[in-house]
């Protein structure tokens, strides 16, 4: 399979009639926004592994009975 440009793909796109052109400019704006929430959902590697590893090391501090009394009414 080839490799698709932008060139290759405007190309093809002036071939086409105005309402193929909203039509491809719709289903274009949707893969789009599909792939921005996808990317919104997934969290970042490191972030997430800063937390597991930060989780232990916290613990220490906040796993006392005097934390537990302070965050007790909550």
């Amino acid at each position: 399979m080839e490799s698709v440009t932008l060139s290759l793909i405007e190309e093809r796109l002036e071939k086409l009639s105005p309402e193929r052109l909203r039509v491809v400019y719709d289903f274009v704006s949707y893969l789009a926004e599909r792939e921005q929430a996808q990317g919104e959902l997934q969290p970042d590697a490191g972030a997430l592994q800063t937390m597991f590893a930060s989780e232990a090391v916290l613990g220490h501090d906040w796993n006392t009975p005097e934390e537990d009394a302070a965050w007790a009414h909550l």
